[in-house]
């Protein structure tokens, strides 16, 4: 019976079809931004590649085309969030953490602004655009900071709903998403918390906790193992900060063995604030899937996944290593 609720979990999470994250962000920009007058949106000269154009569209007084200036941007961002504004600044992940660290940390961080960063084009995804653009850096930059909150949405639905809970959080935020169309899957009744993971399949000998578009290689991970008898928990851990301590440390204590997975350095991401939380509470075997410590290069968006270790079968692999490695 336990193993039939198990499989029964799995199967309410089913791809709806493919659908880029960005898009679900500029949708939903646009509905938040017709229900408040206060939220303003920002882009460097990438209002098509975030979809910020149907924001851009309704509302023209309120959106602010910077040009190839996200140093500017964030400034401008953080003077209008002091003026009772609420921005939401967009561009490539690359130039919304990398180029303006030095803004985000002192114009937005240090003074508790209630700016959202959007970055889109995240992680090996990006593709053919090749290593200079493909952050994998990010995640670990942004949860640094003081008072930044971290959301790396899993599909087009969950994007949305990450949008919305921002629009009522006070305070920095960075949120992570991407460029290729991918499987929506997430379902509404989930809701959405900022740090509140969200369990997708229950399980008992193994956790595997992800984010971003590594959960659906991580459900599809699961359904494999469970033809051998092997029941994999999978949690969704869609804030990476705060990060949902009470999710890992009880999914550390009923498996006995973590995977983490991220599109992003295995060096402080997902994979790293994971491994805090059991270091300081639970002690378990934990693997990690991520890009090791290294650049990427120009690429089909899946061929370069399989290359960096970042597919199903790379989950699976390191599944059955935690698995030997428990006590």
């Amino acid at each position: 019976m336990a193993e039939q609720n198990t499989l029964a979990e799995a199967a309410r999470y089913i791809s709806r079809g493919s659908l880029a994250t960005r898009k679900g962000f500029g949708e939903a920009l646009l509905e938040i931004g017709q229900k408040d007058d206060s939220v303003v949106a920002l882009c460097a000269d990438l209002t098509g590649s975030l979809h910020m154009h149907h924001f851009q569209k309704e509302f023209p007084s309120r959106y602010f085309q910077t040009g190839i200036a996200e140093a500017n941007m964030i400034s401008m961002a953080a003077g209008l969030a002091t003026t009772g504004k609420k921005p939401y600044a967009g561009t490539f992940a690359v130039f919304a953490s990398g180029r303006v660290y030095d803004q985000i940390r002192q114009s937005v961080c240090y003074s508790r602004l209630n700016v959202k960063i959007c970055a889109s084009h995240a992680g090996l995804t990006l593709g053919e655009d090749g290593a200079t653009h493909q952050m994998l850096e990010d995640i670990g930059l942004m949860r640094g900071l003081p008072g930044m909150t971290v959301v790396v949405p899993a599909d087009y639905s969950e994007t949305k709903r990450a949008v919305k809970a921002l629009h009522e959080h006070d305070g920095p935020a960075y949120l992570r998403f991407g460029r290729p169309s991918v499987p929506d899957f997430s379902l509404d009744e989930d809701g959405f918390e900022i740090g509140k993971s969200i369990e997708l399949n229950p399980g008992k000998d193994v956790t595997v906790i992800a984010c971003g578009i590594m959960v659906w290689k991580a459900l599809e991970a699961a359904r494999t193992l469970e033809k051998e008898g092997v029941t994999v928990r999978v949690i969704n851990m869609h804030t990476i900060k705060p990060i949902d301590k009470l999710a890992i440390v009880r999914a550390a204590n009923d498996t006995g063995a973590i995977v983490t997975a991220e599109e992003h350095q295995v060096h402080n991401g997902l994979g790293d604030a994971v491994a805090h939380v059991c270091a300081e509470s639970i002690p378990v075997p934990i693997e990690m899937v991520g890009v090791e410590d290294t650049f990427g290069e120009s690429g089909k968006p899946d061929e370069l996944m399989k290359k960096y270790k970042l597919a199903t079968e790379d989950i699976l692999e390191k599944i059955y290593l935690a698995l030997r490695r428990k006590i």
